[in-house]
């Protein structure tokens, strides 16, 4: 049975990342029609969403999973380890005394229960007395609605803002008291006007341009890394991580760029360059970015139209880049001269490489609808793209310490 798992980033007031919501293909009820029982059910997770490791996927935070109703009153969550686990309630489930019970025993065993697009009706506030967290969805009412429903929340309860999606909306949650926040606003830019790019980051760019370009010159490249001390320490933990699965230790700077070979080493200056870009801003764009990258490169290597590896990495990594400085797509592409193929999407949305970044964007916000005719588009099979965003985030949360 295929599974579709992308993980969608829980922030707090700033920006760092708290916890993950993994957001599954379909609901537990539709993914698992013709399951019956405990025991069938337990067999079914255990099998499947759990051999895609949870550490993989979380990269050692806390994860925000939904559960339904039969699924907490099996106790399945159990399956999972509390110190990690949010449990999160389903908004349709109604907080009968066999749910409020099960729930109770959740909070025993120590898990934390968050209420999913709390819709604050009098039969739903039963839940409030087990619930440590409660989550209002941003786009299903106005600012001053959920301004005047929160205030009558007590003041234990911690609020989770969702489909936050402007930089509007996340000043005015943290206004209301809002301490975690889950939406697309951090991946667009809160622009300032008139503020120009700063030359250091230009640099980084002129940098990035290069080392992605087709005609690469290894020397040049190497010679820099090797005067340049931070890199090439981070280039050494990098080459002797467990990513690699190395059994002898690389301890020479040559040694390891050979190990690396171009394509690596382009990836993995990539991502040295765009890690020190978006220190300043939100760091988790660095990893999106790099998860993008990495899976834009591998959906080239499996698509109808071959020839576009370099193209997509370098495509995926650049198409936050507007987040990270705070500036129009256009502005930067002004001063950041790339290919046509690769311009064409990150301004426009067109062009004969967009449809891979549609793709990948449909996997990280669980538009499952939309991400099966995405991929025939491009001539991918659907059953392979869980594999390679589970290996595209292994890969770049291996970078995350560096």
């Amino acid at each position: 049975m295929d599974i579709y798992v992308a993980r969608q980033p829980i922030f707090d007031k700033k920006r760092k990342v708290s916890a993950y919501e993994l957001l599954f293909r379909h609901s537990m009820e539709n993914y698992m029609p013709k399951v019956d029982g405990d025991q069938a059910t337990s067999s079914v997770l255990s099998s499947s969403f759990l051999n895609l490791g949870l550490e993989s996927l979380s990269g050692g935070r806390n994860v925000f999973i939904n559960f339904t109703k039969n699924l907490i009153l099996d106790l399945i969550p159990l399956m999972f380890p509390p110190k990690d686990t949010v449990v999160e309630i389903l908004e349709t489930i109604e907080p009968t005394e066999d749910v409020l019970e099960a729930c109770r025993t959740l909070k025993k065993k120590g898990y934390r229960l968050a209420l999913d697009d709390y819709v604050f009706d009098s039969v739903h506030n039963a839940f409030l007395e087990v619930a440590d967290m409660v989550k209002v969805d941003f786009m299903a009412m106005p600012l001053d609605e959920i301004r005047e429903k929160v205030s009558g929340l007590g003041k234990n309860t911690r609020l989770v803002a969702e489909k936050i999606e402007t930089w509007d909306e996340f000043r005015a949650a943290i206004d209301m008291g809002f301490s975690l926040f889950q939406g697309y606003f951090f991946c667009k830019p809160e622009v300032v006007k008139g503020r120009e790019v700063p030359a250091t980051s230009m640099a980084i760019l002129g940098i990035m341009k290069e080392v992605n370009n087709r005609d690469l010159d290894f020397g040049k490249v190497t010679e820099k890394i090797s005067r340049d001390v931070s890199i090439s320490y981070k280039l050494l933990r990098y080459i002797n991580s467990a990513f690699f699965k190395r059994v002898n230790e690389i301890t020479s700077i040559k040694s390891a760029l050979v190990y690396l070979g171009q394509d690596e080493l382009r990836r993995f200056m990539s991502v040295i360059l765009m890690s020190n870009l978006a220190a300043s801003s939100t760091p988790e764009l660095a990893i999106a970015s790099c998860v993008r990258a990495r899976f834009c490169e591998q959906l080239g290597d499996l698509a109808r139209q071959a020839g576009h590896r370099q193209e997509l990495f370098t495509l995926g990594l650049f198409s936050l880049i507007d987040a990270i400085l705070d500036q129009p797509m256009e502005k930067i592409m002004e001063n950041l001269p790339l290919s046509d193929a690769i311009r064409e999407p990150l301004i426009n949305k067109r062009g004969i490489l967009a449809d891979y970044l549609n793709l990948v964007v449909c996997f990280e916000k669980g538009d499952w609808k939309r991400l099966d005719s995405q991929a025939r588009v491009i001539g991918v099979d659907g059953a392979l793209l869980p594999q390679l965003y589970k290996e595209a985030v292994a890969w770049a949360d291996a970078l995350r310490a560096l």
